[in-house]
This record gives C-alpha cells, sequence and structure tokens, in this order.
C-alpha cells in the first residue's frame, strides 16, 4: 500500500536534509501545501526555525496574471513561505526521489472573509463566519475554481488533493475558540452552518421555501438547545427540528452548489492539467455523509468517484468513514486512508501498521500521513518501521 505525508513548504524550504530524512522512511509521495488557510506550527527539526506562524491564509508560490484587477483574489505569503516557497521544496523533494502531489484548500479563508465579508456565509441570525466563503455565490465560486486550477498544477507536480472543496460550517478550530459551551449535536452544527446570504435565499426559494420563514423556524428550533436540551444528532434529528419537507429543501439546495463546485474544480484542474500531459490525479478529502461540513465536504460517493480520481478519508478515528466508498468508481480509483501520525495531536503512530491494515479491510487502497513535518523525532522513526514493507511500492 502506498504511503504519502502531508508536508509544508516550511518544512524543507532551508533544511536540505529534509527530503533525505524522509526518503529514508520509506515515504515515496508527498502531499505538499499550495494554497493553505492560517496556522501556527511546529517545525520540530529545522536548522533555523521551531514555530512557523502563517498570519492569513495565502497561496505558497506566486499568484498569477490571471488575477490582476479581481477581487477577491489570492493573498501571497508573508515571511513563512516567501516567493515560490511551494516550488523550491518541490524540486527539492523531486530530486530525492519523492512524487510531489499538491494540497489546495479552498473554501476555507478567514482572511478573504474579513476583507470582503460578502463572500461569506451568514447564519439565520444574521452572524458572517468570515472562515466560511459560501460556495453558492457566483463570485466567490468562480475564485474558488480558478485557485483550484492554479493552485494544484504547479511545476514539478503529478497530482492534486482539494481539501474543503464544500461547505465549511461553524465547527472551525478558532484562535482562542469559545464556541464548546453550548453542546449543539450534529443537527445543531447543520442549522447552525445554514446559510442565509442572498445567493442562498434566492436558491432556498427556488426549493420552494420562503427564506425568511426559514430563518425564523430554524431559530425556533436552536432555541432549545441554548438552554441545553441536549445534543441531537443525525438527519433524523434535523427532520424533526424543522419538518422533513424544509430539511429536505435546505439539503438539496446545498447538495447542488457542493456537487456543481466540485465538477467545475475537478473539471477546470484537469484542464490545466493538460499541459502536464497525462495522469495527473486529482482527489479530493471528502465525508461521505453529504450533509457534513468542513475540510472534508461531505459528498456523495458515488458521485464524487465518477468526478474525481479518488478521494481521502479521516480515519483516525478509526476506518469507518470508508466503507460508503468501497466499491464506488472503477478500476485505479483512489481510496486513501487518512491517519494522524503525531502523538501530541490524538494520532497513534505505534499502531500505524495495524490502522492500515484495518483500513485496507475496508477497501483503501493507499495511506495518507498526517504530518511529516509536525511529527517528533520518536513518532517518525515509529512510521518508518510501519512503512518497511512498503518501502518500495512506488
Amino acid at each position: 500500500m502506498k504511503a504519502a505525508a502531508f508536508l509544508y513548504p516550511w518544512d524543507v524550504v532551508g533544511d536540505p536534509d529534509a527530503p533525505a530524512r524522509l526518503a529514508a522512511l520509506g515515504i515515496r509521495q508527498v502531499t505538499l501545501a499550495a494554497a493553505y488557510h492560517s496556522t501556527r506550527a511546529l517545525t520540530p527539526r529545522h536548522p533555523r526555525h521551531r514555530v512557523v506562524t502563517a498570519a492569513h491564509a495565502a497561496v505558497l508560490y506566486p499568484p498569477g496574471e490571471r488575477w490582476q484587477g479581481r477581487e477577491p483574489r489570492p493573498y501571497a505569503a508573508g515571511e513563512w513561505a516567501p516567493g515560490d516557497a511551494y516550488g523550491e521544496a518541490a524540486r527539492a523533494l523531486g530530486d530525492a526521489g519523492i512524487e510531489v502531489h499538491s494540497w489546495v484548500v479552498l473554501a476555507h479563508n478567514s482572511r478573504m472573509g474579513e476583507d470582503h465579508p460578502a463572500t461569506s456565509v451568514v447564519n439565520a441570525y444574521g452572524d458572517r463566519y468570515p472562515w466560511a466563503p459560501c460556495i453558492a455565490r457566483p463570485a466567490t465560486r468562480a475564485y474558488l475554481v480558478d485557485l483550484a486550477a492554479e493552485a494544484a498544477v504547479r511545476p514539478g507536480t503529478r497530482g492534486t488533493e482539494l481539501e474543503s472543496c464544500g461547505w465549511y460550517g461553524l465547527a472551525h478550530p478558532h484562535a482562542h475558540d469559545k464556541i464548546a459551551g453550548v453542546p449543539l449535536g450534529e443537527a445543531g452544527q447543520y442549522l447552525m452552518s445554514l446559510c442565509f446570504c442572498a445567493s442562498c435565499r434566492q436558491g432556498y426559494a427556488g426549493q420552494g421555501l420562503d427564506p425568511d420563514e426559514l430563518a425564523a423556524v430554524v431559530r425556533g428550533a436552536l432555541e432549545p438547545l441554548w438552554r441545553g436540551a441536549g445534543e441531537p444528532d443525525g438527519w433524523t434529528a434535523v427532520e424533526e427540528l424543522i419538518g422533513p419537507d424544509r430539511a429536505a429543501a435546505t439539503r438539496a439546495w446545498r447538495e447542488t452548489a457542493a456537487r456543481t463546485l466540485q465538477e467545475a474544480a475537478v473539471g477546470a484542474v484537469r484542464a490545466a492539467a493538460r499541459a502536464e500531459g497525462p495522469g495527473f490525479q486529482v482527489l479530493l478529502h471528502a465525508d461521505p455523509v453529504t450533509y457534513h461540513c468542513g475540510a472534508n465536504a461531505g459528498v456523495d460517493p458515488a458521485h464524487i468517484l465518477s468526478v474525481a480520481d479518488g478521494v481521502v478519508v479521516p480515519c483516525t478515528g478509526g476506518p469507518r468513514l470508508l466503507a460508503p466508498f468501497a466499491g464506488q468508481g472503477g478500476d485505479g480509483t483512489v481510496l486513501a486512508a487518512n491517519l494522524t501520525v503525531v502523538s501530541g495531536m490524538g494520532g497513534s503512530p505505534a499502531t500505524l501498521a495495524a490502522d492500515a491494515a484495518r483500513a485496507a479491510e475496508l477497501g483503501a487502497t493507499e495511506l495518507r500521513l498526517y504530518h511529516a513535518g509536525l511529527a517528533s523525532d520518536g513518532d517518525l522513526a515509529l512510521v518508518g518501521e510501519a512503512l518497511k514493507p512498503w518501502a518500495d511500492v512506488k
């Protein structure tokens, strides 16, 4: 089973030993960030720094001419990834015999939401989520599709993984986060993630709903949760809270917006990759429950595997999310199990081999290891031991 590791350009740039160190572990493929959200990251082995603060969402290469005169447009990175940091890291990894695929974060950009508030999701109370671009807005969709094409197809890159290619919602790791005081459950999260911007209001109207009435119903349904009524879970709970017809209409609108964005983004990447020759691989980070939000966008397994070459599925808490994707797609479809191997972030590098075996039983064809740049030396040593049986798998 082929294993690929996630990496940031700053894990490689300025550290000439990084590519060889990864290759020695048996890592033959890296998913390298090309467009990424703000973050604060450790660099445990870098000779020049130990903490990198990426202050805002940015492309980690020089933005192209297509963005001149456009708003919104990608932000260039600051000192954490100056110039063509992605290209420099990709060349160094390629020289060490490591295949590079780009890692592109799309609908997750707090800086854009702050500078262009109209791009953001608006909840039923009128609160904006600056980290969550509304994927139904035409200008935002055009931005996301062009960003996918440009950031995915970089020189020296053989494929891409598109993260956040769908709805982002309320749940979001935020600086000094204080939203966990009231447990909302899966149903409450869905209702708090419904968007009521102008585009989504039109979308609900197209589904036969009065958007003002819907917003009032959503607020009323949430009221008991604010008083501590419990954590309603599952789609049935959403139907009980706002009624099955309203629930189905909101889901239909959101699923249509997500599907068409995914189709457009993958199509744009494929068009941009034609000049690179055949074999450019396009994967999506995905959850098999269509109404789920977040970095792993909710998708219909059969549909997304008819569009993309495969999916990357979160499996750190167990491989159960793989099962709905198994048997979908065709020959060569990639079903990659994403496993955290940083023990300080809840991962278990010591059980990587066993976790990979369980994932394979549910149909996984590849592994993704999160995250080679963040892991301690001890964690990486355990990863190296687990990868020995697959060290020669290309």
